[in-house]
């Protein structure tokens, strides 16, 4: 009969207890064919199965505050490394081109404010509505033009949803002007409730103007959204992850939060941009990352996510602090998958990370968003279990199978696993505390073999 040894489905590190001393490996003769086969006795101990999970250090929160228009960077109040608070003012841009506009939109409103409805003509209405259309769409293309520059994706997508809010009210507007006008040319309306209207979506415009303007000088002074650390520029190589992925379960809904800004890296290369530089519309100034609660980004393989439910303890390791063990926490695991860094389907899994220490007892260092870790997830255990060392259960045909010595011969018996372990397995049914069984060599044993010693 053909023996098959049982694979796991996953790579799994699984830290068992014995109670007493469980197995002792004997050599049995069997039947002269082989000398290299070892037995041993089931017994009772705690076994906790543990998932190893590849994953990353990530921040609380994060974002990157970059120039909402050209010009230049006239302050700047922070050096790197330093803690701020939110809301604090970081840096100052000036941006000519930028107050230029503001002073013009506002001189615009200005003028439409004490703008009244009345005289001129149905030719004259229609050529006004089609030059006041016209000027928005511009209004409105060059304002969304300005937007996609901006590379902070957070920051683009609140600039573009404004413009699309000031531009639909536009568009309620100036609608009812052309119905109005419509009107007046089927003698249905008068001309002064047509200029009226007229007038309204032209306000609407010059307001949507001035908003946008005023927001954009307003962001030129940039404020901390969020307390944290300061660094230059975004994140300082385009090989690194993005901000996005550096952020744990808090920091991925927090506002000003933005992903990766690609910036000059390299050996020499200082990501800052000196006051008195010149800057573009999007160009990444600071981020701030606020690291008082750090977290772990795992991916999970699709194997092993059912088993990850949040409470479940871990025991992380970094590669930047060998020999120092971190206590975790899941807090979530993803419901969609992601394409896994070893090719297959992962989904991933947020951790609350604690204090670590050294095997002597000193405390560890603390780590920094972006750290590679591994994360050995607790996702069952068992105490004072019946239990088999894992290399006696082979799989024969689907099923799992020891050989049991029963009055010193060979028996293939099935069984029922639990929680399954690299050193020891619990069984559930087929064996008994006691039980002697064969635990090296289980593919060259054969039924009915004899194994006395």
């Amino acid at each position: 009969m053909a023996c098959v040894y049982r694979v796991p489905p996953r790579v799994s590190l699984v830290v068992s207890v014995a109670l007493f001393s469980l197995v002792s490996l004997t050599a049995a003769s069997c039947d002269g064919e082989n000398n290299d086969i070892g037995l041993g006795n089931a017994g009772r101990a705690d076994v906790i199965e543990v998932v190893d999970a590849p994953a990353t250090v990530t921040a609380r929160a994060a974002a990157t505050l970059t120039a909402a228009a050209d010009g230049t960077l006239v302050s700047l109040s922070v050096k790197p490394g330093d803690t701020v608070t939110a809301g604090q003012v970081l840096a100052v841009i000036d941006s000519p081109s930028a107050q230029q506009r503001l002073t013009a939109a506002g001189e615009a409103l200005d003028a439409l404010k004490g703008a009244r409805g009345g005289g001129g003509g149905i030719r004259n209405l229609s050529a006004t509505q089609k030059k006041t259309d016209d000027a928005a769409a511009k209004a409105f293309a060059d304002a969304r033009g300005a937007a996609q520059r901006i590379a902070d994706q957070t920051v683009r997508a609140a600039l573009l949803h404004q413009i699309d809010l000031a531009e639909r009210t536009y568009q309620e507007a100036a609608a009812s002007a052309r119905a109005l006008i419509t009107a007046v040319q089927r003698g249905l309306a008068s001309v002064d409730r047509a200029m009226s209207a007229l007038t309204a979506a032209q306000r609407a415009q010059a307001q949507a103007a001035y908003d946008l303007a005023r927001s954009t000088v307003d962001a030129l002074t940039l404020r901390a959204p969020v307390a944290g650390v300061v660094q230059p520029g975004g994140t300082s190589a385009a090989s690194a992850p993005s901000i996005t992925d550096l952020l744990g379960a808090a920091g991925a809904g927090a506002a000003g939060a933005t992903v990766d800004v690609p910036q000059q890296s390299g050996p020499g290369v200082d990501p800052a941009v000196p006051v008195g530089g010149r800057v573009a519309a999007g160009t990444a100034i600071l981020t701030v990352v606020d690291v008082s609660e750090l977290g772990l980004m795992a991916e999970v393989d699709e194997t092993d996510v059912l088993l990850v439910q949040p409470g479940v303890a871990a025991r992380v390791e970094l590669d930047a602090a060998p020999g120092a063990t971190y206590e975790a926490t899941v807090t979530s695991a993803d419901v969609l998958p992601t394409a896994s860094a070893r090719g297959g389907v992962s989904y991933r899994s947020r951790l609350k990370l604690g204090a670590g220490r050294y095997a002597d007892g000193r405390p560890a260092p603390t780590p920094r968003p972006g750290m590679n870790a591994v994360a050995h997830l607790e996702v069952r255990s068992i105490r004072d279990a019946v239990t088999v060392p894992a290399a006696a259960v082979f799989n024969v045909g689907g099923n799992d199978v020891v050989w049991l010595v029963r009055a010193g011969k060979a028996v293939q018996t099935p069984v029922s696993i639990g929680v399954s372990g690299q050193d020891r397995v619990q069984v559930l049914t087929g064996v008994a505390d006691g039980d002697r069984l064969v635990v090296r060599g289980t593919d060259k044993v054969k039924q009915g073999m004899d194994l006395r010693r």
